[in-house]
């Protein structure tokens, strides 16, 4: 009997082990994010963020986060891109609440809700990583304290709407700049809650609009609490909407949810986002969110097949990474006890008040023995020789490449020695054994604490 709980016991962890490495779901596991939307530009899904702080209890959120990926499973982290310091109407240092960005005519139009009746701002950049600059210095709508989570849909006839609101929905027609809008405010009265009627849509907040096949599709968190991912029906952009159904229902494992919607290289994704990673360490329940990735399906009328809670394993990858090019540290498929930090570097050897910014640097931090980041689908097609790596040591360790699997086939390790000189980014070459096909990555890290700094990677043929 011993032996057969021991047995069941050693299972048990092996399983769970298991369901660790092989992960996807949550996307991101350095930082809390919530309030996902995706966009698409080029070959790249752009995934803007809110980003709830460590230590958050309730909602504390001060800045908008940035993650791309070109094949749904490695998510590369740019940092914060925006945050209520963009607005000098907002003296507020919390309640960036959930954004999305837009693109039109080249220009990239990100749509902010501030906390406390702020309103809804927006801003302006060239380029979908920014820099975001506020083009009106006041909110753009500021009608009610329902003025949240704003979704934008630009229609084939080229007539951009402005959707937004908790507990009812609203919505304007922005003017061809983007940053005004013509007519009044209006209140939707199909998904309107109506004092002493029954309400049949359980709309809460969080709209995202979207349009396939020539029909249009109001999803948005359901009931509360917890929250499902509910969604309406129309043949036209502004309604009257016909509630569908849910496309995930609530789950009493995440509170919340806020559903963002996108086609990707054939394909249809749903963003939302579950607590998963804060349970792991706490049992008492904050506002830390972890957004989530899941691929959904249509009827052939239109209607989108119900999906369960999320799952562990998340998607599908598209495609394969190429490890001859720059690797940033920081595009991650899965981790364990890493965090990224983002700075801004300066020209040295000048005068401080004079310094000259060269640019801003993410990189993976808070580097302890035992953590590892994952890298999914590396395409090794013309074998290797040795890999470089720049890392700014701090105390120095280890870093074992390994493929497949945390403990798989080791290909090399990479030795960094405490210089003396922990904000200097070194790059340093080592062997490694020859591979070739497409593997997983993990760099697993061995060492005391606080070991380095770690930039990028690249494989030499």
């Amino acid at each position: 009997m011993r032996k057969i709980i021991i047995g069941a016991a050693f299972f048990a962890c092996m399983v769970v082990l298991s369901a660790r490495v092989l992960a996807q779901n949550p996307i991101i596991q350095t930082k809390h994010t919530a309030d996902p939307a995706p966009l698409i530009h080029g070959d790249t899904v752009f995934l803007y963020t809110g980003h709830d702080e460590d230590d958050a209890l309730g909602f504390k959120m001060q800045d908008w986060l940035l993650y791309t990926s070109t094949d749904m499973v490695n998510w590369t982290d740019h940092g914060a891109v925006a945050s209520l310091k963009n607005f000098k109407w907002v003296s507020d240092d919390n309640g960036a609440w959930a954004a999305q960005c837009v693109e039109r005519k080249g220009k990239f139009y990100l749509y902010c809700p501030v906390a406390n009746g702020r309103g809804i701002g927006v801003l302006v950049a060239d380029s979908p990583y920014g820099p975001f600059k506020d083009p009106i210095g006041k909110p753009l709508i500021k009608n009610s304290g329902e003025d949240i989570d704003p979704t934008v849909l630009i229609d084939d006839d080229g007539q951009a709407y402005l959707y937004w609101g908790n507990p009812n929905l609203y919505y304007v027609k922005l003017n061809e700049d983007m940053v005004s809008y013509s007519g009044g405010i209006t209140k939707d009265t199909s998904i309107a809650k109506k004092k002493g009627l029954p309400d049949p849509f359980h709309y809460q907040e969080g709209p995202w609009a979207y349009k396939r096949s020539g029909r249009y599709y109001m999803a948005y968190a359901s009931t509360c609490c917890p929250e499902g991912i509910g969604y309406a029906m129309s043949t036209t952009p502004t309604g009257p909407w016909v509630y569908q159904g849910s496309i995930m229902d609530g789950d009493s494992r995440s509170s919340g949810n806020h559903p963002g919607i996108v086609d990707f290289k054939g394909n249809t994704y749903v963003f939302g986002f579950n607590y998963a990673i804060m349970k792991r360490t706490m049992a008492k329940h904050y506002e830390r969110r972890s957004i989530c990735v899941e691929k959904i399906s249509f009827n052939a009328d239109g209607t989108i097949q119900k999906l369960p809670f999320w799952s562990v394993e998340g998607v599908k990858q598209l495609g394969k990474l190429n490890p001859y090019n720059r690797v940033e540290a920081e595009t991650i498929a899965y981790s364990e006890g890493l965090k990224t930090d983002k700075v801004t570097e300066w020209e040295r050897n000048i005068a401080w008040d004079k310094g000259k910014k060269i640019a801003d640097r993410v990189f993976v931090s808070s580097i302890n023995n035992g953590d590892y980041l994952k890298v999914q689908g590396v395409n090794f097609s013309l074998g290797v020789s040795s890999v470089d790596v720049s890392v700014a040591a701090l105390y120095g360790g280890k870093m074992e490449i390994h493929t497949d699997r945390i403990d798989g086939p080791l290909l090399g390790v990479v030795n960094v020695k405490n210089s003396g000189e922990g904000d200097i980014w070194r790059t340093t070459q080592t062997p490694v054994k020859q591979v070739n096909g497409t593997h997983d990555l993990y760099f697993v890290f061995k060492g005391d604490k606080d070991l380095f700094y770690f930039d990028w990677w690249r494989f030499n043929k």
